[in-house]
């Protein structure tokens, strides 16, 4: 029996600690979980690598030899190569087929034009309607990431309607993609209009990593500080579960 006079000591060092490191602990699982999948939502280092590849190939023959065809030719074949090699590997291959059907566009660009900025400007056109889809995607309230990265987080397209703050956290992520994008070819444009293919093409190249990880590292921040997604797989396979056990064995 507790004395009156006598107030047992509480132990308020000890409590808060525990749950701070409770709190802690999610908040770094929830970073980690989005980091591994955004670094598998955009290729990794590989994938990026196999991005860039083909195109630095294009410039650097280029520059050496003037020469578009062999240069296209040259790129066009490093990047049906790496494609080769992860389906030897039993590797996914959606990046380096994205990255197959992107130099394939440019080299035919190139060829059928006879200039090497015709290999440049497919990509670049993509590039500048990426960053429009993206700015407009997420002023309209529906952002475009969300959409490409729902599935990655087995949240679907959840957070539209069940996880305001997720949803806020891609807005302001494809906007960032967006801007990141408009910039990146308000500088290249200019280049493909007055400047010479080589001086277009190692910008490009220069331009090429550094502006994806940056929109990335912004996605990574936005989303790290959200709330975690809502599983809607697991959901959907509980109900399943949860039915088949009312049927019964027999049903």
């Amino acid at each position: 029996m507790t004395s009156l006079d006598k107030p047992s000591t509480p132990e308020p060092t000890r409590r808060p600690r525990h749950a701070a490191g409770q709190a802690a602990e999610p908040a770094e699982d929830q970073k980690a979980v989005t980091q591994a999948a955004l670094f598998d939502a955009f290729g990794g280092i590989r994938g990026t690598v196999e991005t860039m590849l083909p195109g630095l190939l294009f410039v650097m023959i280029y520059t050496i030899n003037k020469d578009v065809k062999w240069s296209a030719i040259a790129a066009g074949a490093v990047a049906i190569l790496l494609v080769i090699v992860r389906l030897l590997r039993k590797d996914t291959v959606k990046h380096a087929f994205s990255g197959v059907f992107g130099v394939g566009v440019g080299v035919a660009f190139a060829l059928f034009t006879g200039s090497a900025k015709g290999f440049y400007l497919p990509g670049m056109i993509y590039g500048v309607g990426l960053g429009v889809a993206f700015t407009l995607s997420a002023l309209v309230g529906f952002p475009l990431l969300g959409v490409i990265l729902g599935p990655v987080f087995k949240e679907n397209l959840s957070w539209r309607t069940r996880n305001p703050g997720r949803k806020k956290a891609y807005v302001k992520a494809s906007l960032a993609w967006g801007l990141i994008f408009l910039a990146k070819y308000a500088i290249l444009f200019p280049l493909y209009w007055w400047g010479d293919a080589t001086q277009l093409g190692w910008v490009l190249i220069a331009l090429k990593l550094p502006p994806m990880v940056l929109a990335v590292y912004f996605t990574w921040v936005f989303l790290a500080k959200a709330p975690p997604p809502i599983d809607v797989i697991a959901e959907w396979e509980a109900k399943e579960a949860a039915e088949a056990a009312a049927k019964g064995p027999n049903a």
